[in-house]
């Protein structure tokens, strides 16, 4: 049975005005190594990726001037990939460490909103210097997980592919040595296809009046913990589900077609 609320309240949130998911397949990306791993890369015959991982993503929000309240909003990806390169004289692979960037672009309706907006948080301190701009430009949250490696390959580097100069943020330059190997020095490219699952939003702060049921006061003790790891991992409940999956959750893989029971009855 529901609780009656107390009193209604108004809260500032953030609310989502539209979002979307996408599954991208980025068709052979190339990796961009630097000078040492790039020496490996170049007397490599062969290549094996083992992981991938996504370090940061850069986002860009746009109005659209001929469609008012829509925003176009860029965003720039830029992976770690682990690879194994293999050379012609031996069998033992070396692991190299190669950045590659992928952009995208999605239109998402964010509404209006043309009042200037500025907090206590960002007080002016000099009077000097330029006056920020206060934007009411809805915020884009970009949610993604490490990407799932579907292929690698390992070719020579011929043509425009070779000569392409592509601009890391120093950031991302500083996870494989904060150099990339010069242009001229690349007669070898390693590129990998990544399968990529993001959601994006378009958020907007706004009043919004809420009913109130009571303080979240917690409803259990802090448990002390020890130093001994042995004493945590007794603790922890058996995960009995990964030994004997349960048949619902069988079910949701396979699309929910009974597949399971179908199973369980033979």
């Amino acid at each position: 049975m529901a609780e009656h609320f107390k009193e209604a309240v108004c809260v500032d949130a953030g609310r989502v005005y539209d979002s979307c998911c996408d599954r991208d397949c980025l068709e052979d990306l190339r990796l961009f190594f630097n000078p040492t791993d790039q020496e490996i890369v170049n007397a490599g015959v062969g290549a094996r990726a083992r992981t991938a991982t996504l370090l940061t993503t850069v986002v860009n929000v746009e109005p659209i001037t001929f469609n008012r309240g829509y925003y176009s909003v860029d965003m720039t990806f830029y992976f770690l990939v682990t690879v194994d390169v293999y050379a012609a004289d031996t069998s033992t692979p070396t692991t190299v460490n190669g950045i590659g960037t992928f952009n995208k672009r999605v239109i998402l309706f964010g509404s209006e909103g043309s009042a200037k907006i500025f907090s206590s948080n960002t007080p002016l301190t000099d009077f000097d210097t330029t006056l920020p701009v206060a934007s009411n430009t809805p915020t884009a949250v970009v949610q993604s997980v490490d990407p799932v490696i579907l292929s690698e390959l390992i070719a020579p580097c011929t043509g425009t592919e070779c000569t392409q100069t592509v601009t890391f943020p120093a950031a991302v330059l500083a996870v494989i040595g904060g150099t990339l190997a010069p242009a001229d020095t690349v007669t070898t490219r390693i590129a990998v296809t990544l399968g990529l699952f993001s959601v994006v939003q378009l958020v907007r702060n706004v009043q919004m009046l809420m009913p109130v049921y009571d303080f979240c006061v917690p409803s259990k003790e802090c448990v002390t913990t020890t130093d001994n790891p042995c004493d945590v991992f007794q603790r922890l409940q058996f995960p009995m589900n990964e030994f004997f999956p349960q048949a619902d959750q069988c079910d949701a893989l396979n699309g929910g077609c009974g597949n399971c029971d179908r199973d369980n009855d033979q």
